[in-house]
């Protein structure tokens, strides 16, 4: 007979949500805005923070940024040029990050000379969804290039987040994708949702967006 243990993944998600209380709390405290960002591999996690750094600095927004990644520091690396402080936060074998590793990761920053903080989180449209990490906002990021059935296939991730943008707007038509049918979809899952959409490859539509967390 097998014996399954149901409280166990319970227990994970209570422990997991008091620490990100934790850190919600300590963000405030510091005057600290942070945000998740979520979306899978080569969707734009990155490209987005690299177009927001210089806009923020021109509006005097201090920006910072926890780089997650299952192993290795290439987006790391490609935060620190912005010339902000940035913690590399790698999982080993875990798919997304949870509060635990932001807490520490934290701890390596200077919170008082940070007003927004990026929290990258592991190029993942699954896991990440149920581990809360203390911020205030969670953001998704879709690409064309990952086909306009992406929303569809992934409704719990659009369920948990605030704000969705479907970038490389560019390209959907050299790969058939429906833009309007995956801001359609998002809204679907997630009336309150704004959507935007962009092409951060050129820097367009990131205006709007910039508007919209401010």
């Amino acid at each position: 007979m097998h014996h399954i243990d149901v409280r166990l993944e319970k227990d994970i998600f209570d422990v997991n949500n008091q620490i990100a209380g934790k850190n919600a709390a300590r963000f405030r405290a510091h005057g600290v805005r942070a945000i998740d960002l979520l979306g899978a591999i080569g969707s734009g996690k990155t490209a987005l923070i690299e177009r927001l750094v210089p806009l923020l600095k021109e509006r005097g927004v201090r920006a910072g940024a926890i780089a997650g990644d299952v192993y290795g520091d290439d987006d790391y690396r490609r935060l620190v040029a912005l010339g902000i402080p940035v913690v590399n936060a790698n999982t080993g074998k875990e798919c997304h990050l949870d509060a635990h590793l932001v807490e520490h990761a934290a701890e390596q920053l200077n919170l008082d000379e940070i007003d927004i903080l990026f929290i990258e989180n592991v190029g993942n449209m699954v896991c990440p969804t149920d581990f809360l990490l203390g911020a205030e906002m969670r953001l998704v990021i879709v690409s064309a290039t990952e086909g306009d059935d992406v929303v569809n296939k992934h409704p719990m991730m659009f369920r948990g987040c605030d704000i969705g943008i479907i970038n490389k707007q560019d390209l959907a038509p050299l790969v058939g994708a429906d833009l309007d049918r995956m801001e359609s979809d998002m809204h679907r899952y997630n009336p309150a949702m704004k959507v935007f959409r962009t092409d951060l490859r050129h820097g367009e539509g990131i205006t709007p967006f910039l508007d919209a967390i401010l």
